[in-house]
């Protein structure tokens, strides 16, 4: 821990807040004089302040300690190339097109890179009325069903939201060729070329 970095860091980010060290230090109700020394590398937030500290300033607690931020390279993106983020906890999802810092439930995520599903594990995928009507023999139990498909493409992303205990039947419009995505809750997640 480079307490050098982190004061630079927090001058950097107050400084972007338009905040004065005595209007950080009234809203953490300490003295403007302990936010000069921690921005002087004199000495490090009290572990106790760190989360009032990291909302203020909008980062996380991580990065605040890190002393540094890490920023994604612009890449313009292309949605075929989202990453899914599925809390194992609650099955939250979180989808991004770069690299992100994802936490739920207490946790830091990583994404789930999609496999290739073998011909037994693929979707019916037939075209009706110009779209693409998605289809599975999947048993959609409690304990284990498909929580979501999703369609991809360079510039979008259709995502449809399936429930246990229902059928799995999805509609997304038959404009271009993608990437179709699904979410097993005990196989994890897939993907077929369409």
């Amino acid at each position: 821990m480079n307490i050098t970095q982190i004061g630079n860091l927090i001058y950097t980010l107050r400084k972007e807040k338009n905040l004065t060290q005595l209007q950080l230090a009234k809203r953490m109700n300490i003295s403007d004089k302990t936010v000069s020394k921690w921005e002087r590398g004199l000495g490090c937030p009290d572990i106790s302040l760190l989360p009032e500290l990291a909302e203020i300033l909008e980062i996380n607690i991580e990065e605040l300690l890190s002393g540094k931020l890490d920023m994604n390279d612009i890449t313009g993106g292309n949605m075929k190339n989202t990453k899914f983020y599925i809390c194992p906890q609650c099955g939250n999802l979180i989808t991004t097109s770069e690299d992100a810092a994802i936490s739920c439930c207490g946790k830091k995520l990583s994404f789930t890179e999609p496999i290739k599903a073998n011909d037994a594990e693929k979707l019916n995928v037939e075209i009706i009325e110009n779209d693409y009507f998605i289809t599975s023999h999947h048993e959609m139990t409690k304990e284990h069903y498909i929580s979501f498909t999703a369609l991809l493409t360079g510039d979008s992303l259709i995502l449809k939201k399936q429930y246990p205990e229902w059928n799995l039947q999805s509609r997304f419009p038959a404009l271009t060729h993608g990437k179709l995505i699904w979410y097993c809750t005990k196989h994890g997640l897939f993907y077929q070329l369409i």
